[in-house]
């Protein structure tokens, strides 16, 4: 997952305020920020991919070691997804999911350098047919995906094989490293929206899929008031109700899907589900289904879940907890 950071950016638009500039503290923690992921585009890409991937473990396992708070984080989320494993057991998943998770900026440091017929080669799919049936039908088809494998060579691969993507993210800080994310993913065929500090992202993505496109979106957490309460391995927590809407708003098909390694390859898994009747009661049941898809595919590879941060509604805070019981769930 990229780092997170909701932008202070105005809509655009006549008359709008400029924004406010940064403290010099804070300008310089953004500058420190560019240098390192400036210096890892650089270095990753001009070494041997299984040097990179080597160099990118060690550090996972520094990481691990440590014991930081998302390596922590991790372990609690791991320990909802398997609770027959011991705390030591979980301890050994955890460090493999920390591997997988920085093979994922591995790839996505080194994925402009990769070929079409090279990423096409790295992927293996499951029910890949069902895609192309959706996508040739015309309605367009919404993607919902967790944050398993590499979702950014998913995107990558859906463009290899004729299928460009449209997708949203949240704007980072400082701007210009959003910007170098939003022009790496452009050239790889993933065309990037901002949630905030532009054009409402909903009606663009609803534009594409009316013109038949590919909306794929990261889709497993939204803890803020407009999250959908489902139910994810038995407890309550909050996922987004874009993809479902989108879907039910525009007539396209609805298709998540779940990704994991194996060896060299990642596979992606298409997962069809049931279209419910209306539109109200239909975002909440078309959200639980892909909670359960998802469920499904995180206990098949919970190594490959790269869930750092707070998921349940019980590991919030208080005050938090509170938010989101005032606006209610919802439906």
């Amino acid at each position: 997952m990229t780092p997170d950071g909701r932008s202070s950016d105005p809509r655009s638009g006549a008359g709008a305020p400029r924004p406010t500039r940064p403290p010099i503290t804070q300008r310089m923690k953004y500058a420190a920020i560019y240098a390192a992921y400036s210096a890892a585009w650089a270095i990753l890409r001009k070494l041997p991919e299984h040097a990179a991937l080597g160099a990118l473990e060690r550090i996972a396992d520094v990481v691990w070691r440590r014991e930081a708070r998302g390596v922590r984080q991790l372990e609690r989320n791991l320990a909802r997804v398997r609770p027959d494993l011991g705390a030591g057991e979980i301890r050994v998943l955890s460090r493999a999911g920390m591997r997988s998770y920085f093979r994922y900026w591995c790839e996505a440091f080194r994925l402009p350098d990769l070929r079409a017929d090279d990423i096409r080669s790295r992927v293996v799919t499951h029910g890949e047919d069902v895609f192309w049936k959706a996508l040739k039908a015309g309605h367009g088809v919404v993607v919902p995906l967790p944050h398993m494998g590499n979702w950014d060579f998913a995107g990558a691969w859906a463009a290899a094989v004729g299928a460009p993507v449209t997708s949203v993210a949240e704007r980072l800080r400082p701007e210009r490293l959003y910007d170098r994310f939003v022009t790496y993913r452009a050239d790889l065929g993933i065309e990037i929206l901002p949630a905030t500090g532009g054009p409402d992202p909903m009606r663009i993505l609803s534009d594409r899929l009316y013109a038949g496109g590919l909306v794929c979106l990261v889709s497993d957490r939204d803890l803020s008031a407009r999250g959908v309460e489902v139910s994810f391995f038995g407890e309550p927590t909050r996922m987004p109700a874009g993809p479902a809407a989108l879907a039910l708003r525009t007539g396209a098909t609805l298709l998540p899907v779940t990704l994991w390694y194996d060896g060299p390859q990642m596979h992606i898994q298409f997962h069809p589900v049931e279209r419910p009747e209306g539109t109200r009661q239909g975002i909440r049941a078309l959200t639980q289904q892909i909670a359960d898809v998802f469920a499904e595919g995180i206990a098949e590879h919970p190594q490959d879940w790269h869930m750092l941060q707070r998921l349940w509604v019980a590991d919030l805070d208080a005050g938090h907890r509170a938010a989101l019981e005032r606006t209610g769930p919802v439906r």
